[in-house]
């Protein structure tokens, strides 16, 4: 394999500036979005006493899960020796981070009081998943950019052992961040669409195609922006089998959360509401998640002629980042809108809708708020390759 060499994003035409100028425009936005919930309140929102997590997770939920798999690229060219990889592994690195810049950024905002986060950060309560959640999130963003230092500083990247080192320790703490992120829905025992163990392997599978798709798309952008090819046909291989390894993962552990549930008795009820009679909720799992962001890859990718093309490649990805984020909106807006069982076993009769499936629809405001996420990271990645050395450069 050819030397490689690294460069900042210079020849790049007009369409640069438009993506940043664009997703600029969407962050102002979603920032005006926050400022309108703060002052009037979440009841310009769809979110309610019974759905407290609406719109806003999905969207940060789903960008901090691929940034841990964003990371993947990076790991296994430095922890796993597979040279061919490590063209991209500054740009794996920095997708990372920006990513889960973008979906801190969307949790912040949708707190309401944003100053209250000064409350979570200086007083915890390590029983809850959420203040474990503080410290993984805090200690990736420092990991990783020390990883990158690592990778991009001309003495320190001379000295393998530390790189591999640091990569050890990213690769472990994005396990460890992402099955945190999972276990938040797992140890929620009150909410039968949860309290299950195989959330933690289910989120970190997701991570990964989640995280893949992410590179493949910033790759497709950033090879317009330089005309040349960023992917060789080998590396286009690789990334496409990869791709369909992870969609399989997913929808295997998918299935068998599913039918773990059906197995419980006490489970068939909400296994039917998510599956047969959810309405919105079960044709985004259907429809959104199995068919659009799963099937239609696999049948995309598994296509003799099609298949081995960049832009199948690229169709695939884009398409399961859509069912990506079908399956949070399933996971955990559908989980909450199915009513609770407060006392198991036993029949409760009150005025307040007890076992009535909880409304719930977005707002402008919510949906501005995820997007703006989805934008920041954008801004964060883009504004990054223009400045320093993230790109590759292969020389002789």
């Amino acid at each position: 394999m050819a030397k490689v060499a690294y460069q900042k994003l210079e020849d790049h035409g007009s369409a640069y500036w438009g993506l940043l100028a664009l997703n600029a425009i969407v962050l102002l936005a979603g920032l005006g979005a926050a400022w309108v919930m703060e002052h009037r309140g979440h009841i310009v929102t769809g979110m309610t006493n019974r759905i407290v997590w609406g719109t806003p997770h999905v969207f940060a939920v789903f960008l901090i899960v691929a940034a841990s798999g964003a990371l993947n690229i990076a790991s296994i060219s430095s922890v796993f020796g597979r040279s061919e990889y490590k063209p991209y592994a500054r740009l794996s690195g920095l997708l990372a981070i920006a990513l889960l810049i973008g979906g801190l950024a969307v949790l912040v905002l949708d707190l309401g009081r944003p100053d209250r986060l000064i409350v979570a950060m200086t007083t915890y309560n390590f029983k809850s998943i959420f203040a474990w959640n503080i410290f993984l999130y805090v200690g990736f963003l420092a990991i990783v950019a020390a990883y990158l230092f690592v990778m991009m500083d001309r003495r320190a990247s001379r000295m393998s052992h530390i790189g591999s080192a640091v990569g050890g320790l990213a690769f472990a703490w994005r396990l460890i961040l992402t099955t945190g992120t999972g276990s938040i829905f797992g140890w929620l025992v009150a909410r039968e669409a949860y309290g299950a163990a195989i959330m933690a392997p289910l989120f970190i599978a997701a991570s990964l195609l989640y995280g893949l798709a992410f590179t493949v798309l910033a790759l497709a952008g950033l090879e317009q922006e330089k005309r040349r090819d960023l992917l060789s046909d080998e590396m286009t291989g690789k990334f496409r089998g990869l791709l369909a390894i992870f969609i399989l993962a997913v929808l295997h552990l998918t299935a068998v959360h599913h039918l773990t549930n059906l197995y419980a008795s006490e489970r068939h009820g909400v296994e039917r509401f998510l599956l047969l009679a959810g309405g919105s909720y079960t044709v985004a799992f259907w429809v959104g998640q199995i068919l659009v962001g799963s099937m239609v890859p696999l049948a995309i990718l598994a296509l003799p002629r099609l298949g081995r093309s960049r832009t199948a490649l690229i169709v695939a990805s884009a398409l399961c980042l859509a069912g990506g984020l079908a399956q949070m909106y399933v996971i955990i807006i559908g989980g909450q809108a199915f009513p609770l069982n407060l006392f198991p076993g036993m029949e409760v009769m009150s005025s307040f809708q007890d076992g009535q499936v909880a409304a719930y629809r977005a707002s402008l405001p919510e949906v501005l708020l995820g997007l703006s996420g989805l934008s920041l990271a954008v801004l964060v990645a883009g504004i990054a390759v223009k400045l320093l050395p993230f790109l590759p450069r292969p020389t002789q």
